[in-house]
């Protein structure tokens, strides 16, 4: 703990570097990820403050939409796109993802209720192999599913039609550092 605090007490005293970001925010792109400390979008994009909203769940899962009961991640994402108006939804999964690699082996989730029932919201389960510690295929294929759910969000869909908004999907592999994107022309995760 003692390297962050040491950090942080320094940090603030640039604010020469920091002056402007109270004049507010403008990101073109909302990121959404897994709340996996190895998972660093800033870091990923190369992003300043300011110029990448962040969504980080549990296995990077967006919950159904529900206007009778929003969620806060309902509320991030649509504040996003409604207000901030961003033209890029990332969806960025990542290897060795414990979230997905549950779902992949059906692990017992009993001793941890919140995470058994917050990781419910991923339907359908994605499949892959069990005994791939990366569980690639998994992450990959739950990916593509969050990307489905933005779907399903009204607003979503309406900027979608209107051709204002593009949802993207990403695998970060962090035993190497790079980044795949899903090309719907071959249906595969490529370079990007």
């Amino acid at each position: 703990m003692q390297p962050l605090i040491d950090n942080a007490r320094t940090f603030g005293q640039r604010p020469e570097e920091f002056a402007k970001l109270a004049e507010g925010q403008s990101p073109q792109v909302l990121f959404i990820t897994c709340s996996d400390s190895r998972v660093v979008p800033a870091l990923i994009t190369g992003a300043r403050p300011g110029e990448l909203f962040e969504l980080r769940t549990a296995g990077n899962i967006v919950p159904p939409y529900a206007s009778q009961t929003p969620t806060s991640e309902a509320a991030t994402i649509e504040y996003a796109v409604e207000v901030l108006g961003v033209r890029d939804i990332v969806v960025c999964g990542h290897s060795h993802c414990g979230a997905v690699g549950a779902l992949v082996r059906g692990d017992d989730l009993t001793a941890v209720p919140a995470v058994r029932d917050w990781l419910a919201h991923a339907t359908p389960r994605p499949a892959g192999a069990a005994e791939d510690p990366a569980v690639t295929q998994g992450v990959q294929a739950h990916a593509l599913t969050q990307l489905l759910r933005l779907r399903s969000y009204p607003f979503i869909e309406k900027k979608l039609k209107e051709r204002q908004l593009t949802l993207h999907a990403w695998y970060y592999e962090v035993h190497t550092g790079s980044v795949r994107a899903h090309s719907a022309d071959t249906d595969t995760f490529e370079a990007l």
